[in-house]
């Protein structure tokens, strides 16, 4: 918690803000988490992404209902099983002035390759651009892929010319910490041009006057975008109430009722496309970070496993830490959907301490081990308070835990090399097809970034198997009864612990009016601002 001068600090900074930016097409957006980098090919994180999406473009755009419309690509056409073809919207121009081409594509598709980068598995995943002339492009792939237009809207287009003249040609390596000019700076084709980058203060974007979607139905009015962290809650909900901030990405879950009931204020809400879940480092043989009887890894037993799923009382973390803005379930996918909405999939085991008890036994740890629990501390809603809360209820099995909280700049790169036992983890986005989590959570680690986010470790090669014909299956029945089993399968060896789908309230003025997206993703073109 911040002392009173550093709170008095935040209050003067936020004032001088107000002061100086705002009008009736200024944003003021604020969250408790700050951007990780504005190179959009080395991070990706929900918060990273949707500000770097305000200045980098995909070939095809999500829009807040999740649908699917063009953005750099005008049209998407599979002319074989293993060729797709597409076509580029003319006229183009990078924040630069540099024209946008099919040879931008190919640079870009190439540069998330990278094995730094997170997002080869699906640049992978879309195989081989190949582009025909400046405006058309083909992608050869190796293998059939039954979502290929979803895997389009992850990846952003850079500019090859701007890469190269910088020295930005790779990704960052975020693990190592790496720095380099796409650090700090960004050229992309989308609606906001970054002006200027003060980590962790603010970051501001200005209107592109240029922008290719500007003429399009629903367009909003934001001249300016400023971002600021702020990492407290009841400053965060403060500078809200003031007028210091227009918009809160994150009120904290206890503000949000009495946040309501201010005429000059309004909150919407829904259902976030994400799961949050318990992964457990089940590679090593012994913990890392942690101390075990027979200095064995008990991750490794499915016995300890279940014994601390059902040791967790879910509905009191629903009820006491998250004011009821969390869906409890025991799915393995952001959405039920993508379970095909199949309840055998969704239903979670028994909150049972007799039961897990007895497994801790089984398992030969009658007086639990010692424990620490990885966990950030301003990424998801009250995302610290739930570890703490974990830690609570494992106590009952005698299981010592250690929460280790820490900002997500730190934390993610620490997960990311797998360095790590135990952790809280959230993963989701648009789409709600399960390959979403399939490919890059669960499955075994393996090549072209299959596993890429595996940071337990785990092996399942039954689950396996399952998991990667699913995502080469183009018939929609058999495709379902792979992903049904192959999620089974995940289910029934706990390779993570689920715990809920959290509820996203969006806090604002009243005078902003936004449209509200399940993958908590502000579309800032679309925002208006009135007087």
């Amino acid at each position: 918690m911040l002392c009173l001068p550093a709170l008095r600090r935040w209050a003067l900074t936020l004032t001088l803000l107000a002061c100086g930016t705002a009008s009736a097409q200024t944003l003021r957006w604020a969250a408790q988490g700050d951007m990780q980098t504005t190179d959009p090919h080395s991070a990706n994180e929900i918060q990273t992404n949707s500000l770097n999406g305000q200045v980098y473009d995909t070939l095809i755009r999500r829009l807040p209902d999740q649908s699917l419309t063009p953005a750099l690509a005008l049209e998407w056409t599979q002319a074989t099983p293993l060729l797709w073809r597409v076509k580029l919207r003319p006229g183009v121009k990078f924040h630069d002035g540099t024209p946008f081409t099919a040879d931008d594509v190919v640079f870009s598709m190439q540069r998330m390759r990278d094995p730094v980068s997170p997002y080869r598995v699906y640049a992978n995943a879309v195989g081989i651009p190949k582009a025909i002339d400046p405006l058309t492009l083909v992608f050869a792939l190796d293998k059939p892929n039954p979502v290929f237009p979803e895997h389009l809207v992850s990846l952003t287009i850079m500019s090859k010319r701007w890469a190269e003249a910088n020295r930005v040609a790779r990704p960052l390596d975020m693990k190592a910490k790496e720095e380099s000019y796409a650090s700090q700076n960004a050229n992309g084709t989308g609606p906001f041009i970054l002006v200027s980058r003060q980590p962790g203060v603010k970051t501001v974007f200005r209107r592109n006057p240029n922008y290719w979607g500007r003429n399009q139905p629903g367009q909003g009015n934001v001249q300016e975008l400023v971002f600021m962290p702020i990492t407290v809650d009841a400053t965060r909900t403060a500078a809200l109430i003031s007028g210091e901030v227009d918009f809160v990405l994150d009120p904290p879950s206890r503000d949000v009722e009495r946040l309501r009931t201010l005429p000059e204020l309004k909150v919407v809400d829904g259902v976030d496309n994400r799961i949050l879940f318990i992964g457990m480092d089940q590679a090593r043989d012994k913990l890392l970070y942690g101390q075990a009887p027979g200095d064995k890894n008990p991750f490794k037993d499915l016995r300890v496993r279940r014994a601390l799923y059902q040791a967790i009382d879910i509905e009191a973390i629903k009820s006491k830490i998250m004011a009821g803005f969390s869906v409890p379930t025991g799915g393995l996918t952001p959405s039920s959907r993508g379970a095909y909405n199949d309840a055998s999939l969704e239903t979670r085991l028994p909150y049972d301490v007799a039961a897990a008890r007895k497994l801790m036994a089984e398992a030969g740890y009658p007086d639990g081990f010692e424990v620490t629990l990885d966990c950030p501390n301003n990424r998801y809603v009250n995302d610290e308070k739930i570890c703490l809360a974990l830690a609570s209820f494992w106590a009952q099995l005698k299981v010592k835990v250690k929460v280790n909280a820490m900002p997500r700049v730190q934390y993610f790169p620490k997960i990311d090399k797998y360095d790590t036992s135990l952790y809280l983890h959230g993963w989701g986005g648009g789409s709600t097809d399960a390959e979403i989590m399939l490919t890059p959570i669960l499955r075994n680690r393996g090549e072209q970034g299959v596993g890429v986010s595996n940071n337990g470790g785990w092996v399942n090669d039954k689950a396996d198997a399952l998991a990667g014909a699913s995502t080469v299956e183009t018939d929609p029945k058999k495709r379902e009864q792979l992903v049904k089993a192959a999620l089974a399968e995940y289910r029934q060896q706990i390779n993570i612990i689920p715990l809920h789908r959290q509820m996203i309230p969006w806090a604002m003025r009243a005078n902003v009016r936004v449209q509200h997206s399940p993958n908590n993703w502000l579309h800032v073109d679309l925002v208006t601002v009135s007087k």
